[in-house]
């Protein structure tokens, strides 16, 4: 107890001491990074660094290199055509990036959304991580600081909230959320590894890869003063019906006088659709549709196209950098799609500034409709860190700005000042495609796994999920998969302002020079069908590509809207009987679910009869490929199928 007295006196005395540092060396700032040595899967980067292989990577596909033979125009692996070395350095950049890089996003996080002046504060949080008392956990429970009533739901002063977020053994600092002192207060910011890395319950290791299965996201942001900064994420379509005054007037960017939404009315519709949001999930897509995705995994290693929808497809790493931009360029700043709010969204860029900013949290950063600025002056004069690029992120214009691309759906890329053009999710993309799931903890019986292999291709399982990672790597239509079809639509605008795939050169230094030299990204590989159909073009339905079957046991629950859920005992169904109640789905019964009719119907039933599910669209339907006794399987064949398929492992 006087431990942990003595730990909280220094919290302020450390604070001041960051603030100290602030003044004479800059802005200090923390992410933690966990040693290998706590890994339930350490990175197979090691042995390829130990080997001394190196790899280059081009935008239409890897070529391996043995040795420290010379390479050059001969073998077509030059800067010109946009080839990546993966080496030492870049996997050593890549797991750091993972871990510790928000690219600035703690500023939009902390200061706009207000994730920090809510119930839940710092300090709280801060306590939390000291009661744990380096024992780690894998759902930091936090005691809020205020009463709230959010969505309907009522919380109390003292009340232990459910973040899901995860601390490492012997860490005091969450996974995947640093710390920085900036402008003289704390920000806490969020890297890719608070969604795709998780603390095993049962033995405190760290699984990196694995999704954050109860990540409590969409309530965290519901409990923070402006959720209504993130409103292209929800079903509030329009502005307009929020209007409840004339005074709050801005100038168009025709020069026409509108007016901005009610800030509290916005704020409760919008708080109200995260407060239904599934723990382990996240609404990628600014679509104005509240259409929920679970949290991938990023064992990523030959299960090319990336995302749900297989969108990223082009560029480095099959796509997996253009998908690992993706998330920062546009998924944790929601200004950065100012200048296509009206080619997206259908409002004005200088109303869509004004709504997101007028309640920012911090007051050096809220718009006041009466201070006689243009909102996009407003943004303008508060944006020191990357004058002239939409939001507050760390990122550059893409040469075809402002028009969007298979490589940019917003016209940005994401990067830090002193890195070079993509070099950081070029990083990120290589250290993925080395991240392996932990071996099984329990070895399943090899006649029973010989079986189930056996099943698995009578099914004809394999005649989508084949190769090494169990994928054709195709795009499957949506009406013809069943799935909730709406995820699979989010892209479609990006239609109206499309341009070719270009890039700059891999050597392009961050600031971008005036003279930068551009290079054209190849697509002459890809499908132009599967293109229309990752992207919703041209009038097509979108679709969900076929996932890889590597690492089941660590994505649980399944499909993209992860409906299809069931607990470690079968009467818990669905996400209202699993993760709503604080239980994580069962790898096993949820796989049951996805090849059992009647199982799953009755989880896809629990689905529908939950408001919260509905108004989200989760369903857990689609994919009706069933392996039961209605199909000629005995429960014997279906039990072996199963064990199979959470035995596959990466080759």
């Amino acid at each position: 107890m006087m431990k942990r007295k003595r730990l909280l006196i220094l919290l302020p005395i450390l604070l001041i001491g960051a603030g100290w540092l602030a003044i004479h060396l800059g802005e200090p700032e923390y992410g933690y990074m966990p040693p290998e040595r706590i890994l339930a899967n350490p990175s197979a980067s090691q042995a390829l660094r130990d080997k001394g292989i190196r790899a280059f990577d081009l935008p239409d596909g890897p070529i391996p290199v043995q040795g420290k033979g010379n390479v050059g125009a001969a073998s077509g692996i030059t800067p010109e055509t946009g080839a990546v070395q993966v080496d030492e350095k870049l996997l050593a950049l890549g797991r750091k990036t993972l871990y510790k890089e928000t690219f600035g996003n703690e500023v939009f996080m902390t200061d706009v959304l207000g994730i920090l002046d809510g119930p839940i504060k710092l300090k709280n949080i801060t306590k939390a991580l000291l009661d744990l008392k380096g024992k780690g956990t894998s759902n930091l429970r936090v005691e809020l600081d205020t009463d709230a009533t959010i969505g309907g739901r009522s919380y109390k002063k003292g009340d232990k909230f459910d973040t899901g977020i995860d601390v490492a053994q012997g860490s005091y600092l969450p996974l995947g959320l640093p710390l920085k002192y900036s402008e003289g207060r704390v920000k806490i910011g969020v890297t890719c590894m608070a969604c795709h890395a998780t603390v095993d319950p049962e033995t405190k290791q760290i699984v990196e890869g694995a999704p954050n299965a109860d990540f409590n996201v969409g309530q965290l942001m519901a409990l923070a003063p402006n959720t209504a900064s993130f409103f292209t994420h929800t079903d509030v379509r329009n502005l307009v019906q929020y209007v409840k005054s004339t005074d709050r007037r801005v100038t168009s960017s025709e020069g026409k006088q509108v007016h901005l939404p009610d800030p509290d009315a916005l704020e409760k519709a919008v708080d109200e659709n995260f407060s239904k949001w599934t723990p382990g999930s996240f609404d990628t897509t600014p679509d104005l549709v509240s259409n929920m995705t679970q949290m991938p995994d990023i064992f990523t290693k030959g299960k090319h196209p990336y995302s749900w929808s297989g969108f990223a497809m082009a560029g480095n790493f099959k796509g997996l950098s253009t998908f690992s931009n993706n998330v920062h360029a546009q998924n944790t700043d929601p200004l950065s799609q100012l200048e296509v709010s009206s080619t997206l969204f259908g409002i004005d860029k200088e109303v869509f500034i004004g709504t997101i900013l007028q309640n920012a949290s911090n007051p050096r950063y809220r718009y006041d409709p009466a201070s006689g600025l243009k909102p996009s002056e407003f943004h303008d004069k508060i944006d020191r860190r990357t004058p002239g690029v939409p939001g507050f992120n760390e990122s550059v214009k893409s040469p075809q700005f402002p028009k969007m691309s298979p490589v940019a759906p917003n016209g940005l890329f994401i990067g830090t000042p002193g890195y070079k053009a993509n070099e950081q999710v070029n990083a990120m993309a290589a250290y993925q495609n080395t991240i392996k799931p932990p071996e099984p903890k329990q070895a399943a019986d090899p006649k029973t796994v010989k079986l189930g292999a056996e099943v698995f291709r009578k099914a004809q399982c394999i005649s989508c999920h084949a190769g090494d990672s169990f994928t054709n790597h195709r795009i499957v239509p949506s009406s013809v998969i069943g799935t909730e079809p709406t995820r699979a639509r989010s892209f479609a605008g990006t239609e109206r302002k499309f341009g070719p795939p270009v890039n700059y050169m891999p050597d392009t230094p961050i600031p971008i020079p005036k003279d930068a030299k551009i290079t054209k990204i190849p697509t002459g590989h890809l499908d132009p069908g599967q293109l229309k159909l990752g992207f919703a073009h041209q009038g097509s339905e979108g679709g969900y590509k076929v996932m890889g079957l590597i690492g089941l046991p660590w994505s649980a629950p399944y499909l993209h809207d992860g409906g299809v859920a069931v607990g470690p005992e079968l009467p818990q169904l669905g996400i209202s009987g699993t993760l709503f109640k604080g239980i994580l789905p069962d790898p096993y019964n949820s796989l049951k679910a996805m090849i059992d009719q009647k199982l799953r119907q009755r989880v896809i039933e629990a689905n529908r009869s939950d408001a919260r599910l509905r108004d989200t669209h989760v369903t857990g339907q689609g994919h009706e490929f069933w392996v039961d006794e209605n199909t000629g399987f005995t429960k014997e064949q279906q039990n072996a199928l199963i064990q199979y398929l959470l035995q596959l492992k990466m080759k």
